[in-house]
């Protein structure tokens, strides 16, 4: 008879365990992670998003101990990765890197997606536009680029991401800040900073709007110049770039960013075991190191932190986009 309750109490307990485990529909979760991770990046191989999200990827395998895989998912202006990371199973094994694009693309009617769809775990960069040509373009600075356009509208083309995403942005309202039409300079769309680079090299386009980082490569080879950055402050791995109101007069500034986010509803497991890695790795000088040498500007944000980020720079991109006609 003991015997009999014996096991009686052992099925209960285990059913008990299952129970728990069974919260919002969530399965309990084994030791976190038991397989491998895939971090999308909604943006061409090359550019800032991917070598960050690889550094990211690189590093948060090492503690792990499974493979952490990124996959590139263009398109769609953005919308085709990021909406790969919202629409994944929520269990902790696809993660993204959720960029400033998250909060303009529902602006322009391209999608429903908001930062609402995901779980946000940490904003690791953020970075300023500049402004690029080539090296054997007539201008030497970007007055004398904003000059042109407004002699000769139309004539000169830009590029740097699709159209309406952050780097379009930068261009509207560096010209509407100048008094010249946010289309005077028609743009190129293009999957991210690298292939719009690549087709100003190729003299497709007269003008790249994107980050200063993002074109060191062709910086360092001597094939763009950068003219401006749209921040406050210069960058200081580029301190021979003035700001835009160094060298206009004009205050218009806008930053991209990105930072790490699973689909909406993972478990809270999930975000307890990645937030302290992922600050972890921020505060690493091998990450430091590899942030520095290309450039990208550090900033850190919690979960909590992130999300309050990217509500509100969800109003104030939604009010810029309005203000230039790029909201539908």
């Amino acid at each position: 008879m003991q015997a009999k309750l014996q096991r009686v109490r052992v099925h209960l307990l285990l059913a008990g365990l299952a129970l728990l485990g069974l919260v919002a529909g969530q399965p309990a979760l084994a030791a976190y992670p038991e397989r491998p991770i895939t971090i999308v990046v909604p943006w061409g191989a090359g550019g800032g998003t991917d070598a960050t999200g690889r550094i990211l990827a690189s590093l948060m395998e090492r503690d792990l101990g499974v493979p952490v895989n990124v996959v590139n998912r263009t398109g769609g202006s953005g919308v085709v990765g990021h909406s790969a990371i919202a629409t994944a199973a929520p269990d902790g094994y696809t993660l993204g890197v959720v960029t400033v694009e998250i909060g303009m693309m529902h602006w322009q009617g391209l999608t429903e997606l908001s930062y609402k769809d995901y779980t946000p775990l940490a904003l690791y960069n953020a970075d300023a536009a500049g402004l690029q040509v080539r090296a054997d373009a007539p201008w030497q600075s970007a007055q004398e680029v904003l000059d042109a356009i407004k002699a000769e509208p139309g004539k000169y083309k830009a590029s740097g991401t699709g159209q309406g995403g952050i780097w379009h942005l930068a261009l509207a309202g560096m010209l509407q800040a100048a008094a010249i039409a946010p289309d005077a300079a028609p743009w190129v769309p293009s999957q991210g900073a690298a292939p719009g680079l690549q087709d100003l090299v190729a003299g497709g386009v007269d003008l790249v709007t994107c980050s200063v980082p993002e074109a060191q490569a062709l910086l360092e080879a001597g094939k763009v110049k950068s003219l401006a950055v749209m921040s406050a402050e210069r960058n200081p791995a580029f301190p021979d770039v003035p700001t835009l109101k160094e060298a206009t007069g004009l205050e218009w500034s806008v930053p991209a960013w990105r930072g790490i986010a699973g689909p909406k509803g993972m478990p809270p497991e999930v975000a307890d075991r990645l937030v302290p890695l992922l600050k972890q790795i921020h505060e690493s000088q091998e990450f430091k190191d590899f942030m520095a040498q290309r450039g990208f500007g550090l900033v850190w944000r919690d979960s909590a932190g992130f999300e309050q980020w990217m509500a509100e720079n969800d109003q104030t991109l939604g009010e810029v986009m309005k203000a230039v006609g790029l909201a539908k």
